[in-house]
């Protein structure tokens, strides 16, 4: 059915006010996006850690509505919900019926990373090529799919390593894009933790589908096994990847390889001295905006 849309420009401070008034209105969903991106190209959803914030400055919200939805009552509604809103943070747009699961996974096609692994929607069929490692994802249950620029950093890196053999923690997995992919490589087993137990149901929902759910461990942070793994990687953001440095240097093995990402470019030299406690061989590599740090657990 059609529907209609109201869209609410606000700050980052702002925003979660805005999302919990439009969900109290009954908005039927909720995206959130890059305001200040110039082109629709540019207006990629972020994948921060679950429960983060973006870090863009200025967020549009866009919410679904019923077709028949009040325009004037919905805008008097916020008014009184947001007292600050102002006139211009708020549009309204008629959007024509279509099957959206199908728009979205249209728009997720197969992408390579490195040498050999590849990122495949569940619903393309990948070509039979003993030389290539698939990874399935359904993009509606998925926090990450590797069209940002710190997954696609973190997934070239495991490409690059020799895995067979080898444990991994993945800190952060969200749709356990990374975990997945070091078990597809040749790890052994692989523990998924995150801070979101949806992030956990989507982690196993595609561990499933790619055939290593056994092989996979999923953990909120206080209930995660405390073994120290062969590798370890973590996507999150700047702030917590500084604060869990301890934390993450406990769960790598002496000479473990390691990965962390989530970093935007300029703040890499303070995580750098932070790490180098802990870490050697450290260095940075990018991707238009992101960083990736690697490096090898002291021995």
């Amino acid at each position: 059915m059609p529907f209609l849309e109201l869209s609410l420009i606000v700050r980052i401070e702002q925003q979660p006010a805005a999302e919990e008034a439009l969900e109290d209105l009954g908005a039927l969903s909720i995206t959130l996006r890059d305001a200040d991106a110039e082109t629709p190209d540019e207006q990629a959803i972020f994948e921060p850690g679950v429960g983060e914030l973006p870090l863009w400055s200025t967020i549009t919200l866009n919410a679904l509505f019923d077709e028949h939805a009040d325009r004037r009552g919905l805008s008097a509604a916020l008014g009184e919900l947001l007292p600050w809103l102002e006139p211009d943070q708020l549009s309204f747009a008629d959007v024509a019926d279509q099957d959206w699961e199908r728009a979205w996974m249209d728009q997720f096609k197969p992408m390579p990373f490195g040498r050999r692994l590849w990122i495949y929607p569940w619903n393309i069929e990948p070509p039979a090529d003993e030389n290539l490692v698939v990874v399935r994802l359904d993009p509606g249950l998925a926090f990450g799919s590797g069209t940002h620029p710190t997954t696609a950093l973190c997934l070239e890196w495991l490409d690059g390593l020799d895995l067979a053999g080898k444990t991994i923690i993945d800190y952060g997995c969200g749709s356990g894009i990374l975990a997945i992919a070091a078990l597809k490589l040749g790890a052994t087993s692989a523990v998924g933790i995150d801070n979101d137990p949806q992030a956990l149901i989507a982690s196993a929902d595609n561990a499933e589908r790619n055939g290593v759910a056994t092989k996979l461990a999923l953990f909120l942070p206080h209930d995660a096994d405390a073994r120290p793994a062969d590798i370890f990687i973590a996507n999150i953001l700047a702030g917590p990847l500084g604060e869990l440095a301890p934390t993450f240097a406990a769960a790598a093995k002496p000479g473990a390889p390691f990965a962390i990402s989530g970093i935007l470019a300029g703040q890499q030299d303070e995580l750098l001295q932070r790490y180098a406690e802990w870490f050697d061989e450290l260095r940075v590599d990018t991707r238009e905006d992101w960083v990736r740090i690697s490096g090898r657990r002291r021995a």
